[in-house]
């Protein structure tokens, strides 16, 4: 009886250590006796006939991995250091399993590789400004060649640019010369729009004459609201011409010395 009792302990034991628990996102790839059996098992309760069977338990959820900053040289010979994170999931357990060794240190390599590989093509202003469309050139390329592994790359994003302190500064003067032109072009458009906009005041004040009298009036008024002690009367420029015209016809206008008066005075 005593040995009845101990056989059906031990029997009792190891039926309990066959029974696994797998939670929702975990999935077991079984080998019997060595060979995949063709179906990946779970969630909830899995029975695991040890040592024939061997379990290997694979999250599906989604990962997170970064990618260490790597040294990349810029197609135009602009050397920066670039990190990255990559998001990934396994879909097919059995493939993760079996096509690769290890297939989060093979991910992780991949994306190192492929990192330098395709921000090396691309040169340093296409890497600061158009970072999502070499992230998606990256994603795909990555999920092409992990697809055999059973593995979906969700995304890459490149984290961080480190550029050189020289090029930080050339980018500074660049941006502070770009500003400078935009400022002198903007101010060279205002001064175009306030030329058409004055050549279009003067036709409509010489189309009136007396409206340039108001307009002369209106200044007077606003000089004498801030209450000013000196008002400037604006003289046309024709009437200094007029003046300058008549200024030089007067030596000829001048009435001459008659005869008989120079006479009498050379007997003098």
């Amino acid at each position: 009886m005593g040995a009845g009792w101990l056989f059906i302990l031990i029997v009792g034991i190891y039926l309990l250590n066959c029974v696994k628990v797998l939670k929702e996102y975990e999935r077991g790839v079984v080998f019997r006796l060595g060979r995949l059996l063709p179906d990946s098992k779970g969630p909830g309760l899995v029975l695991i006939f040890a040592p024939i069977d061997k379990i290997v338990r694979i999250s599906l959820r989604v990962a997170t991995m970064d990618v260490p900053p790597q040294d990349v040289v810029t197609r135009d010979n602009v050397t920066v250091k670039v990190s990255a994170v990559v998001f990934f999931r396994v879909m097919e357990p059995r493939k993760a399993v079996v096509e690769v060794e290890d297939f989060v240190y093979a991910t992780s390599q991949l994306a190192q590789t492929r990192l330098r590989a395709i921000l090396g093509e691309a040169e340093l202003d296409e890497l600061l400004s158009q970072r999502e469309k070499l992230n998606a050139r990256l994603q795909e390329i990555l999920d092409e060649q992990t697809e055999p592994w059973g593995i979906k790359i969700q995304a890459v994003e490149v984290k961080h640019v480190d550029l050189p302190e020289q090029m930080i500064r050339a980018i500074a003067r660049q941006a502070e010369a770009e500003r400078e032109r935009r400022a002198k072009v903007i101010h060279a458009d205002g001064e175009l729009q306030a030329s058409e906009k004055l050549s279009q005041a003067g036709r409509q004040l010489a189309s009136e004459p007396t409206s340039v009298t108001l307009r002369y009036l209106q200044t007077l008024t606003e000089i004498g609201a801030e209450k000013n002690t000196t008002i400037m009367f604006p003289i046309p420029i024709d009437l200094f011409q007029g003046l300058a015209k008549w200024a030089q016809t007067l030596p000829e206008t001048q009435p001459s010395a008659s005869p008989s008066a120079r006479d009498s005075t050379r007997h003098e």
